[in-house]
């Protein structure tokens, strides 16, 4: 069974079981948990149920230098907030961070050791001009400069080109909506805008407890490229961990899904970190969600795709399938996106731009 590789999530399920580990065992599991994102999670893990005892004095030095790397990435992260809430403002609009940044400004237990490679905004369509003058004025800069990338980012997709600090190197993506415009499943902006969130305290805003796993469901399985899949799936599943324990919450996701037609990702998210990390689901969840899926899954084929697609990116991990399901999931990312007549001239334009990087090194 390829889940029997996966010795990240067994120890994610399951965090006693280091007690028995050889060197080996633990060798293995560093490399996977580095791969994966997920090194400073499990050192928190073993933390909280009083085992990093047990941990050999070999293997401690890599969760502390893990761990130190994330505390300087938070520290800079709370630099990051205050240089976007100074660049905005101004304009007196609702800034809602998205992803690992609203799991730190939530408190989310998502967010202990979980590493930042950039940072998300959600703001209005109508005022994406604005929001750019205002953070190129505060030493943001826009990257993917050449002409067809402009026009890609700007008249499909949900997002600004990435912008970068001329100073920190940091990444910022400035959306405005959580699925391209060109993606047939894409929600209306405003019923994302009707459900948010403040965070005590701040001039910033997160999505509604309900919307952040709808956000990370859609964001993961539309994704081209799972390396940090495992991580995303351990997001979900502590997600619904801590929500889960509020009045209606399922109610309330199941809602919110058929609202911002996410139905499908859900009913992925929810059974993969089932399969992978034992989440628990009700029952009764299934049949609702069984209901609401415009059309039949076929179970067994997707289970092929992601349950190898979602293991750590590791030789370790990986089957004779591997390359193949990586291939077709990135294929099936992009159909999702985009409608044929334009995703076929893109591909063809991107295999150009490649060729040609490559020629001219």
């Amino acid at each position: 069974m390829v889940l029997t590789k996966n010795r990240v999530a067994q120890v994610l399920k399951n965090p006693y079981l280091i007690q028995s580990f050889s060197l080996q065992d633990w060798d293995l599991l560093i490399r996977q948990a580095r791969q994966t994102a997920l090194l400073v999670r499990i050192y928190r893990l073993l933390q909280e149920h009083d085992l990093c005892d047990t941990v050999p004095c070999r293997v401690m030095n890599h969760f502390v230098a893990a761990d130190a790397y994330a505390k300087k990435l938070n520290a800079s992260l709370d630099w990051d907030f205050r240089s976007i809430a100074k660049a905005l403002a101004e304009l007196s609009i609702p800034v809602v961070f998205l992803k690992g940044a609203a799991y730190r400004l939530a408190s989310n237990r998502t967010a202990l050791g979980r590493l930042f490679s950039d940072i998300d905004i959600l703001v209005p369509f109508r005022e994406l001009s604005a929001v750019e003058n205002a953070l190129k004025k505060h030493s943001w800069v826009v990257t993917h400069q050449n002409e067809y990338d402009q026009r890609y980012y700007r008249e499909w997709m949900h997002e600004l080109p990435p912008m970068i600090h001329l100073k920190r190197q940091t990444t910022l993506d400035v959306h405005h909506n959580i699925l391209p415009k060109t993606c047939s499943k894409c929600p209306e902006p405003s019923r994302l805008f009707s459900n948010l969130v403040k965070v005590d305290q701040t001039s910033f805003w997160i999505l509604s407890p309900e919307d952040r796993v709808l956000h990370s469901a859609t964001h993961l399985f539309h994704e081209s490229e799972f390396k940090y899949g495992l991580r995303d799936i351990s997001d979900i599943d502590l997600l619904l961990s801590e929500f889960t324990d509020t009045d209606k919450f399922w109610t309330k996701l199941l809602r919110r899904a058929d609202e911002l037609n996410q139905q499908i990702p859900l009913f992925y998210a929810l059974r993969y970190a089932s399969k992978i990390l034992d989440t628990p689901v009700p029952d009764h969840i299934w049949i609702l969600l069984d209901k609401n899926i415009p059309w039949r899954i076929k179970s067994g084929m997707m289970d092929f795709l992601f349950i190898r697609a979602l293991m750590p990116d590791h030789l370790s991990c990986d089957d004779r399938w591997t390359s193949l399901v990586r291939w077709l999931l990135f294929v099936r990312s992009h159909w999702l996106k985009m409608p044929l007549k334009l995703l076929l001239p893109h591909l063809i334009k991107k295999s150009y731009q490649r060729f040609k990087n490559r020629q001219a090194k």
